[in-house]
């Protein structure tokens, strides 16, 4: 995972896999990590992890299209 880097983070899946979603439409491979502690699942977070060399576009179309 050296070549991936975190654009996103929430709390809630569905945002984490949104923002993955429209990345994807853009052509941008895109994963999301579940940091929830495993028994409770109340804390942590989803992160959004896109390659190094995608990290300005990601973060641009994260900035500029994608609203909650």
């Amino acid at each position: 995972m050296e070549n991936w880097i975190k654009v996103f983070e929430s709390d809630m899946q569905v945002r984490a896999e949104i923002v993955k979603g429209v990345l994807e439409e853009n052509e941008i491979n895109a994963v999301v990590l579940n940091k929830k502690e495993t028994i409770y699942h109340v804390f942590g977070t989803y992160e959004v992890l896109v390659q190094k060399k995608d990290l300005l576009l990601a973060n641009n179309i994260i900035q500029n299209e994608i609203t909650f």
